[in-house]
């Protein structure tokens, strides 16, 4: 099962670099303050709430989470199924 994981970016872009350093400079606020207050206008001006998006790929997550579990809840090979499960049969001592 994969996970999606927050990944770092590195801009090697000399103009939007530069663009995002002006603007931080002008702004008095950091480079990925910047950017990201940017960004959230750029998908604003298209319809798409940040907000909303995220929601909706933790909320994909979570189905696929759960679908996946439906199909193997890993109750199969389970070796404890009662308490008596937990203690040899033998000596009565925690397995």
């Amino acid at each position: 099962m994969f996970y999606p994981l927050p990944v770092s970016l590195n801009i090697k872009n000399d103009r939007v670099h530069a663009l995002a350093r002006e603007a931080a400079r002008i702004t008095g606020r950091s480079q990925t303050s910047v950017i990201e207050e940017a960004l959230t206008r750029l998908l604003a001006d298209y319809g798409a709430d940040p907000s909303t998006v995220s929601q909706g790929r933790k909320l994909d997550l979570a189905h696929q989470i759960l679908a996946e579990y439906a199909a193997d809840p890993g109750l199969a090979g389970r070796a404890i199924r009662e308490p008596d499960d937990l203690y040899d049969e033998l000596t009565g001592l925690p397995r």
